[in-house]
């Protein structure tokens, strides 16, 4: 990360990262300044005084005591962007030091960023990648072999980890640690082999049950300590930040109590434990972005227990601006467990609480908009904001029974890195949902499937194009400003802080990003390459790419 600006007292520093300045009063001038409000003004100055917007547009004040001018000269400034479907704390709880690959499209980039990984990287530590990025967006469309690996850092254990199971690709040291465990006691009764390939290659393992790419997490798990966590979990939010993604709602995922097994894959965490090392941050006034967590249950069990116990004992929407608690997501029960799901759904209507489903196809919605239905005929829903998420596919029939319900719907823009046949639609419909007036957002559902970076998302719903360059997605795309919108003021509804937050308006907090180029004018394929510059949450500069001077 870039140098500070500097100056400015009560400088807070984490480790890595530029300060955390607190200023009095800060003014940005000369900018292109995209507020997102009512009539998507567009204004060159913006006043900030403790935390809030306090003048958006006319006469800045002058630098002077307690007063900061910075000049932007004519750069872009949009609100900071509002994720409302992602999996953060997953991320945040990574072993190893993990290495942003979601931005990079060949093998070579690949071997560069791991190799700029390695500069800070201490000996004997690992170096991993899990989960964000896929081989579709490479230009291989393979994994890096042993040999690439090794040319890249030949010193330091590499584990590339593909989604959700793997597969996974280590290099020479890697292959050796794995080796000699595979010949050594056995560090589980579950455990399997994990049998890395003379290329480095490590086989997936399933969704249940363990297999060698299990195994190879299981013990890199194994060796992380709550400070590598805390690490980890500033990693994530500084990469955030550098995104200009300032507010997440974490949708969490399938839970796991209790100890490490060997059979958990990355999507499975202790759902009571994964929060701790972003609450120690927290609790040391370390957090620079917005957390919203949501409670995803998903048991088949009739009896329904856990989530039960989680009505009956969690407390919604519990917290403060910067952490909080959500409610219910992406499930309250598995959307196949038929009675199941439509109990949980009962329950959730009941205790009062927010509700989401993320479904796959027509079918699946068509039972998420049936089933709050029948909820919504016992108990009052249409106050609660229940969701529905990612929406391949719909109809005006349900779309319209959505709206009626007050509910919402996230299209999921992330199907550009799993496409890889041009004759086959990769929805969502942007267009008709968007069209149809039904509340509406954007999410990428980062970072097991797919890119944390909003950018990515965003280039693929206003051109429709995937990762092979294909048009998937014909007809449906949005305009530049759309897009904006719906990734700010938009999303902010989904985390009940439209009041708050998804708009740059005297009185909101203030969160922007300065981008590093105009996202309204730079060709389609520069949109992928955007970075905010300076990022600010509540008023201060939570990062700082060293490029602008006040």
């Amino acid at each position: 990360m870039g140098t500070a600006l500097e100056g400015g007292p009560a400088a807070l520093v984490l480790s890595g990262q530029s300060p955390i300045i607190d200023e009095a009063t800060l003014a940005l001038v000369n900018g292109r300044i995209y507020t997102s409000d009512a009539g998507d003004t567009v204004v060159n100055t913006v006043t900030i005084r403790n935390g809030r917007f306090v003048a958006v547009g006319g006469r800045p004040p002058k630098a002077g005591p307690g007063v900061r001018v910075i000049d932007l000269r004519g750069r872009t400034v949009v609100p900071g962007l509002v994720e409302p479907h992602i999996h953060i704390v997953s991320l945040a709880n990574r072993p190893g030091y993990h290495t942003i690959l979601e931005n990079t499209a060949s093998i070579r980039e690949v071997q560069e960023a791991l190799a700029a990984r390695r500069k800070g990287v201490p000996e004997g530590a690992w170096i991993t990648s899990m989960g964000g990025w896929h081989p579709n967006q490479w230009a291989e469309h393979r994994h890096p072999t042993l040999a690439e690996l090794d040319e890249a850092v030949p010193d330091r254990p590499v584990l590339l980890f593909e989604r959700f199971t793997g597969p996974c690709a280590t290099n020479t040291p890697g292959k050796k640690f794995f080796d000699a465990a595979d010949a050594g006691p056995k560090a589980h009764p579950d455990i399997v082999p994990v049998k890395a390939a003379a290329s480095g290659a490590i086989a997936a393992a399933g969704f249940t049950g363990g297999g060698p790419s299990a195994s190879a997490l299981y013990y890199l798990r194994k060796m992380q300590t709550f400070a590598d966590r805390k690490r980890s979990t500033t990693d994530a939010m500084q990469y955030s930040a550098s995104m200009g993604l300032t507010a997440l709602l974490d949708q969490v995922l399938f839970p796991t109590p209790g100890p490490l097994h060997p059979n958990q894959i990355l999507s499975n965490l202790d759902q009571y434990r994964m929060y701790d090392p972003w609450l120690e941050l927290h609790r040391e006034g370390r957090t620079i972005v917005r957390l919203q967590t949501n409670f995803l249950q998903n048991q088949n069990n009739p009896e329904l227990p856990e989530l039960k116990e989680r009505l009956r004992n969690q407390f919604p929407f519990f917290g403060d601006d910067m952490m909080r608690t959500g409610a219910i997501g992406e499930w309250a029960a598995p959307l196949a467990s038929g009675a199941v799901w439509r109990e949980a759904q009962r329950l959730v209507g009941q205790a009062g609480w927010r509700n989401e489903n993320a479904v796959q196809n027509l079918a699946g919605l068509r039972q998420v908009v049936e089933g709050y239905e029948a909820v919504n005929r016992e108990f009052d829903i249409t106050k609660l904001r229940w969701v529905v998420h990612h929406v391949p596919e719909v109809d005006a029939d349900l779309l319209n029974r959505l709206k009626a319900l007050g509910c919402g719907v996230e299209m999921g823009a992330f199907r550009w890195v799993t496409s890889s046949d041009p004759k086959v639609v990769a929805g969502p419909p942007f267009r008709t949902i968007v069209e149809n007036g039904v509340q509406v957002g954007i999410h990428g559902d980062g970072v097991h499937i797919a890119p944390l970076n909003p950018w990515l998302h965003i280039y693929y719903a206003t051109t429709g194009i995937n990762s092979f360059g294909d048009q998937v997605n014909p007809g449906q795309h949005l305009t530049r400003a759309e897009a904006l919108r719906l990734f700010t003021r938009n999303n902010s509804w989904f985390l009940r802080m439209e009041e708050k937050i998804g708009s740059i308006e005297p009185g909101k907090l203030a969160d922007l990003a300065v981008l590093d180029r105009d996202y309204f004018a730079v060709p389609d394929a520069e949109i992928k390459k955007i970075r905010s510059i300076l990022t600010i949450v509540n008023g201060k500069i939570v990062h700082d790419a060293g490029v602008i001077r006040s």
